[in-house]
């Protein structure tokens, strides 16, 4: 997988992920009830960018510098 690519995964798992969860506060504040699916895939996909992104600084403080 290219790096472009991954990236751009990166950064669609990001949207999804805060568009979703701000559903899942609109439909909360509303006085519904949440799925418990929806607030499992909110964690799922946080999990995916908090992992992904402690990578990233390991990654780069094991190089030595920062890469852009």
């Amino acid at each position: 997988m290219s790096v472009e690519l991954f990236m751009m995964v990166r950064v669609w798992a990001a949207i999804t992920g805060l568009l979703l969860a701000a559903w899942a506060l609109v439909v909360f504040f509303a006085g519904f009830g949440i799925n418990d699916s929806v607030a499992m895939m909110v964690a799922g996909i946080g999990g995916f960018e908090l992992f992904l992104t402690a990578q990233d600084i390991w990654l780069r403080r094991r190089a030595g510098g920062s890469r852009g």
